[in-house]
């Protein structure tokens, strides 16, 4: 198997957020917190315990927000 992304989920406090994912997104997300429990030999995580950090990860690796973020944290400073 391929190395996951994703590493093992940090238990971390929540603001509740209520999206809409299409069927096949969150087959995807079942199928791929399968193959996560799998590599870290811990238990199947649920799917939406998986999306906030793929969206750090998206957003971290996002140049230009990492700019953009950069820009507005001077502007607050």
């Amino acid at each position: 198997m391929s190395k996951l992304k994703l590493s093992a989920i940090e238990d971390d406090k929540p603001v509740r957020l209520t999206v809409e994912l299409p069927a096949t997104v969150h087959r995807d997300l079942a199928v791929y917190a399968e193959a996560l429990g799998q590599g870290t030999g811990k238990a199947v995580v649920e799917p939406a315990k998986l999306i906030p950090p793929m969206l750090a990860r998206f957003m971290a690796a996002d140049r230009a927000f990492a700019k953009l973020r950069r820009a507005r944290s001077k502007q607050f400073a």
